[in-house]
């Protein structure tokens, strides 16, 4: 089979393009033809088969220069035209788009169905039903765009705390609505439930197509043999949707236990200097680690904190920590909770709740045999479910159906 796959960036900075890359790395060792298609600078190393756009520089310039760059931004005609020409050259059997809004542009959806090639969407944000992309705004959980209200994202600012980029998302999301970009999607696969019965809730008017498509990840590869040491570990951004703040605050409930923060953001210095002013000791900011000096981290702790405030729809570092056999203390939002099993796999807490994540930590910190039987069934939870095997047949099963049967949706 011969897919094309398009994302808004080549370069590796977040789980989507992990999901970007490591679907086409699947299909392409199990004997399909790929075409990877994104944006990247003049300068990014990238495989033969990788048709990179020029980074887009919407935000470059003054108020004028912006006002001029922002229908391209929302809809792109000459993305839309070369992106056309790649189709006439690489004829494939279908299109799967991931996050392509912006630096892509959804017109490439329109060329590929005006060349009557199926499309498949994969999101890994709510981008598709929500302005801001988080359905979080001012610190809270917000549908106030539900039922299509999309000046709500202008009304509350909520776009980067950017009144121009909240007028602008908020505009874009009309365009994109009126012109139907999202109908003109044969099949979409989510990676969690929750994601998918919320799209299905906000579009209850459209006939949706959809499989779940868990994230490509192959916990096979992880040794999770090793001991652990008595210390909880955070890794990821330290962003207000996160929620490290909760961790911070649980800090001085814990006693002595050591937490470990790894990762950067605009929340750090605020954070660090609330634990310096609180004197919470046991708080260790590491700043941003990677690869095997992270995994070697998170192979030697006890357990992960996966604290978020926002609906996350399906963490890679959930993946990464049950791969190592480390159960996670994960908060009642989203998909988290579809992967951790509250006593099995890990626990789970409510967000709203401050005192409860303390609770949590103490409860393993103080049980060292939960700590191993739900490390031991997080990993093998892990390996059965996420491994290339799993999700080559379950995108596999999203592509055949489109391509049997073209006008699904």
């Amino acid at each position: 089979m011969k897919v094309l796959l398009a994302h808004k960036l080549y370069e590796i900075t977040g789980g989507a393009e992990v999901f970007f890359h490591e679907t086409e790395r699947v299909l392409r060792e199990n004997g399909h033809e790929t075409l990877m298609v994104a944006t990247g600078g003049a300068g990014t190393d990238h495989a033969d088969n990788v048709i990179l756009f020029e980074a887009p520089a919407y935000n470059e310039g003054g108020f004028l220069s912006k006002l001029a760059n922002l229908p391209a931004s929302i809809y792109d005609q000459k993305k839309k035209r070369r992106f056309a020409e790649i189709l006439r050259e690489f004829q494939p059997d279908v299109v799967h788009v991931f996050a392509i809004n912006v630096h892509l542009s959804p017109s490439i959806i329109v060329a590929a169905k005006e060349a009557g090639v199926p499309v498949i969407a994969t999101f890994n944000d709510y981008k598709h039903i929500c302005p801001n992309y988080k359905l979080f705004a001012n610190g809270e959980i917000c549908f106030a765009c539900k039922g299509k209200t999309f000046y709500q994202a202008a009304l509350k600012n909520c776009c980067k705390g950017s009144r121009s980029l909240s007028v602008a998302s908020s505009l874009e999301a009309y365009v994109h609505n009126w012109l139907g970009i999202y109908d003109r999607i044969d099949h979409f696969t989510f990676s969690s439930d929750f994601m998918a019965h919320k799209t299905l809730e906000f579009w209850p008017e459209k006939k949706v197509s959809w499989s779940k498509v868990r994230n490509p990840f192959d916990s096979r590869k992880f040794d999770a043999s090793g001991p652990y040491e008595p210390f909880g570990v955070y890794f990821g951004r330290i962003i207000d949707e996160k929620g490290v703040n909760l961790i911070v605050d649980a800090a001085g409930v814990i006693g002595d236990f050591p937490i470990k923060i790894i990762g950067d953001g605009p929340d750090l210095a605020k954070l660090q200097k609330q634990a310096e002013e609180m004197g919470f000791t046991n708080l260790e900011f590491l700043g941003p680690k990677w690869k095997s000096e992270l995994d070697e981290i998170i192979s030697r702790a006890s357990f992960v904190i996966v604290p978020s405030l926002w609906h996350e729809n399906f963490p890679y570092v959930i993946n990464q920590s049950f791969a190592f056999g480390r159960p996670v203390i994960g908060s009642r939002r989203g998909g988290i909770t579809e992967l951790v099993e509250h006593g099995v796999r890990g626990l789970v807490f409510d967000p709203e709740n401050p005192d409860e994540l303390a609770e949590r930590i103490l409860q393993l910190a103080s049980n060292p045999d939960e700590v191993v039987r739900m490390g031991t069934a997080a990993k093998a939870y892990s390996d059965q479910c996420f491994n290339d095997d799993v999700f080559l047949q379950e995108v596999m099963f999203a592509y055949d159906s489109v391509i049997s049967a073209p006008d699904s949706f």
